[in-house]
């Protein structure tokens, strides 16, 4: 198979290139080994925000992309990007007041913000912000950044590729690639088993694995250095009422955050450390689970133990090496490195969600006179999969569903609304009942949701399905989980069987 485009990496910046790339006119396939944000992109804070505390490292131009990407993806999906309050307590881990202030006023100004309040200085002890708080906290300072449900941002923007030409291929690695006159020959292993493709370019966007990837590349050389850090997360039950998030400040100058999460829970997690190189499936450690309990402790009144916790992840990146002494303080920029010694080479190093989209369009820019008949960029104002919701009113939105599907329960309607936006009118299409909906897995979950994910999405195994398309996994009990397993078994056999 020959194509314009080999993309290594289903994370965010994959996706985002393919997206980008297809958009353009070229021919794109993308090969990632695992599933779509199997690692890294599923792993983070779940936020899509401008990096308030960058400022403290000067950088200011990070920070100021970061504020205008902000606002971008809260037009292009609001089904899954949607504000959310910050509350910041002053302690005695806290920066000075003095340098929160500035620091929020250059983050008010920095940026384009037109859909989001300013901050302010906030009574913690009135109006409700500081619930939870233990009594002595109660002064700080509220400002506006925005969640994400983070795997299905990969998601929407594979599913976006796919549907403007491209090739996605999930559970399929490189093996090997070398420069053969003006193309790439590449050797790629699925279910399938190896095929080779010819490329006119190639992207390494292979996240925690892009310095490995070098491995693969027959006589390319490694020039950038990296540098592997851990954030860990855990998720507790509810600790607090009301929908804001806390940044609470520690005196080793780390952050943790605590962010409302699928309704019932707190997700709690924090800035990164170091680690040693790349593994698949990475574990929270014991001094880190502690770190973020006593963090909690010392902020809110409720107590917390190991045995509150309902789940725990912990995601790897790689950032550029830049020689600070604490990962903390490593920038989060990304570089894009140019091989030109015959076919391009183009590897993305660093980076985050918020930023995807720029960089895609970098990349796409860096390449272009590779491909002269390409398009111009396109993606600044274009919605993702099921983000043309008019107004970006999802509440609006929710009701009018809920009056055409009057027999499928408002929990439901509002999760899928959330979930896949102005295509839940895909999922719902003649249900007159719940029965129409197929088999029931528990909580909201159906059959005919989880026969979309595995058909549109790429969904091959129930942890897709739970934990990445959805965080449904959060309430399901193991037999209801047995059941899902067997169901997409069934449905990926019917498939290969058509093939």
């Amino acid at each position: 198979m020959d194509v314009d485009l080999l993309i290594v990496g289903g994370g965010i910046n994959g996706a985002g290139i393919a997206r980008d790339a297809a958009g353009r006119g070229l021919s794109v396939m993308l090969v990632e080994k695992d599933d779509l944000a199997g690692h890294t992109s599923s792993a983070s804070s779940k936020l899509v925000h401008g990096g308030l505390r960058y400022l403290e490292q000067f950088e200011f131009k990070l920070v100021r992309e970061s504020l205008a990407e902000r606002e971008r993806l809260l037009r292009a999906a609001p089904h899954i990007v949607e504000p959310l309050q910050f509350v910041m307590p002053l302690g005695p881990g806290s920066r000075p007041r003095w340098m929160l202030a500035a620091g929020l006023f250059l983050y008010d100004h920095l940026g384009s913000r037109t859909l989001l309040p300013a901050s302010q200085a906030a009574a913690l002890n009135e109006g409700g912000l500081g619930g939870g708080l233990r009594p002595g906290i109660r002064r700080g300072f509220t400002y506006w950044d925005c969640r994400v449900q983070d795997a299905r941002l990969v998601v929407l923007n594979a599913v976006d590729a796919a549907e403007r030409g491209a090739t996605i291929l999930t559970r399929t690695e490189l093996i090997d690639a070398r420069r053969e006159a003006d193309t790439w020959l590449a050797t790629i292993r699925g279910a399938e088993g190896e095929r080779t493709v010819r490329a006119r370019a190639l992207v390494n966007a292979a996240g925690p694995w892009a310095a490995e990837l070098f491995e693969r590349l027959a006589g390319v050389k490694r020039h950038r250095k990296v540098r592997l850090v851990t954030g860990s997360h855990v998720v507790l039950p509810r600790l607090y009422e009301g929908d804001q998030a806390f940044i609470l400040q520690n005196r080793d100058r780390r952050v943790v955050f605590a962010i409302p999460f699928e309704r019932d829970f707190t997700l709690v997690g924090t800035t990164e450390v170091d680690c040693d190189a790349p593994v698949d499936h990475p574990t929270i450690s014991e001094e880190e689970v502690n770190y973020l309990l006593d963090t909690i402790g010392r902020n809110f009144s409720r107590p917390v133990s190991g045995e509150d916790i309902v789940w725990s992840y912990a995601g790897q990146r790689a950032l550029v090496e830049d020689g600070a002494s604490n990962s903390s303080r490593v920038t989060r920029d990304y570089v894009l490195e140019l091989d030109e010694n015959g076919p391009p080479l183009l590897s993305v190093f660093g980076g985050k969600l918020t930023t995807y989209r720029r960089l895609a369009e970098r990349v796409l820019d860096r390449l272009g006179r590779y491909f002269p008949k390409s398009n111009g960029a396109w993606t600044e104002g274009a919605t993702l999969p099921g983000g043309d919701i008019p107004d970006l009113d999802l509440d609006r939105y929710s009701r009018d569903l809920a009056a055409r599907y009057p027999a499928l329960p408002t929990d439901l309607l509002s999760r899928l609304v959330h979930t896949y936006g102005s295509r839940t009118d895909r999922l719902s299409e003649g249900a007159t009942t719940l029965t129409d909906l197929g088999d029931h897995f528990g909580g909201t979950l159906y059959a005919r949701e989880v026969d979309y994910l595995v058909a549109n999405e790429w969904a091959c195994t129930a942890e897709d399905v739970l934990f990445r398309r959805t965080k449904l996994g959060l309430r399901l009990p193991e037999e209801t989980v047995d059941r899902l397993r067997e169901h997409i078994a069934s449905k990926l056999s019917g498939f290969q069987a058509g093939q």
